[in-house]
């Protein structure tokens, strides 16, 4: 008899747990995010788009987004970029080798600040430029692909406050504002809309051609090396 009494009390519970995680769902609506990259080649310009699911209510939003080795930002012109108020964004580390090729560079972490879309009041967007970098060349493809995940969408509130069952603290080491030296706290959302990953493919050389390139470039290294030799002697003036 005691045991008939507890199976009622835990479906009970359970429906009740239940309800109440849709009831959290229903007032926390998802945030979409989408990513896109423009133009063509190895140099393009990551378009970032952010729709929340509720109001910001004065709160800086921004998108933290993981690159893998074979994509980077130039924090030269990221730096030239801010300078001009063309964009906001925290790169870590800082200080990175944009001339090393994909598999001796390390990943990186962009924190970029979204602008307000004046076409939409709960949507928020921002570009960045970003470059592929050399690949080793591949065996039976002419290409590689480089994943991006999608970003992870932060807000950052001095003054406002967001709801506990919607949004949880994050740990980022940045300020609010590139412009801002304070501390204030920086929440993601607990509700994630289906995030997709982006492909950028990248071309590369095929590790079959390998010997014919370095044939090539010995041959053409040599030619070049003796045109430049007989000029000189042929045009040179020697002291003697």
């Amino acid at each position: 008899m005691a045991g008939g009494r507890r199976e009622p009390m835990r479906v009970g519970a359970g429906l009740g747990a239940l309800l109440c995680a849709l009831h959290v769902q229903a007032a926390c609506r998802d945030t979409t995010v989408t990513q896109e990259l423009l133009k063509e080649g190895f140099h393009r310009d990551l378009l970032v788009k952010v729709e929340l699911g509720e109001d910001a209510g004065g709160c800086a939003v921004a998108a933290r987004m993981h690159l893998p080795p074979g994509i980077y930002v130039d924090p030269y012109e990221l730096a030239t970029l801010q300078q001009h108020n063309l964009t906001k964004a925290v790169l870590i580390p800082d200080v990175i080798d944009v001339e090393a090729p994909e598999y001796l560079a390390r990943a990186l972490l962009l924190l970029l600040f979204l602008e307000p879309d004046a076409r939409c009041s709960r949507c928020f967007r921002a570009a960045v430029p970003v470059h592929a970098r050399y690949h080793r060349p591949a065996e039976g493809t002419e290409e590689a692909v480089v994943v991006l995940e999608s970003p992870e969408v932060l807000l950052c509130c001095c003054h406002s406050h967001l709801s506990a069952e919607c949004w949880e603290p994050a740990e980022v080491d940045a300020p609010c504002s590139p412009d801002d030296t304070g501390r204030c706290q920086w929440h993601s959302t607990k509700h994630r809309s289906a995030y997709e990953e982006l492909m950028l493919r990248v071309p590369v050389g095929l590790r079959e051609h390998s010997s014919l390139v370095c044939a090539l470039t010995l041959l053409t290294t040599g030619l070049c090396s003796g045109l430049i030799l007989a000029a000189a002697c042929k045009y040179g003036h020697f002291s003697q």
